[in-house]
């Protein structure tokens, strides 16, 4: 009879080893039949995981609750990082398109401009665009800034 015994509270768990002999015919192994008597560590175990699995939609809960802001953020700051990747992808693609690169840089020098005639040129007009570019960053950052 074998017993093991295990530290932090826990209970003994009792092996019962059988041994069955044969002696008399050569070359016949031994076979070995153990039995265990069941114990209550196994089960305090399994309740400790039931019990942690049946309030984790709990713990979920309120740890987006009480975090909600800062994974948003997270959430929103890879969004922009993947959408970046993206549009770096598309683009590196239409540039070896034949004639792709050199329209887009046309569009580009044209809209520059444009912009340069149309806000840089004047003063009233460079007075526009400021106030254009406050009412924006009002719109973005909040009044009191």
């Amino acid at each position: 009879m074998t017993q093991a015994n295990f530290s932090d509270d826990t209970q003994t768990m009792t092996e019962v080893v059988t041994v069955d002999l044969v002696p008399d015919e050569a070359g016949v192994m031994t076979t070995v039949t153990t039995t265990e008597t069941p114990t209550g560590q196994f089960q305090d175990i399994k309740d400790q995981v039931l019990t942690i699995l049946s309030e984790l939609p709990a713990y979920a809960s309120s740890f987006f609750a009480e975090y909600q802001k800062p994974l948003v953020t997270v959430g929103l700051i890879l969004a922009g990082g993947v959408s970046i990747k993206v549009m770096l992808g598309v683009l590196a693609a239409l540039n070896d398109v034949p004639l792709v690169a050199p329209v887009f840089e046309l569009i580009g020098m044209g809209y520059t401009g444009w912009f340069v005639y149309r806000y840089l040129l004047k003063a009233s007009t460079r007075q526009e665009l400021l106030t254009e570019v406050d009412s924006l960053k009002e719109q973005v950052v909040g009044k009191d800034s």
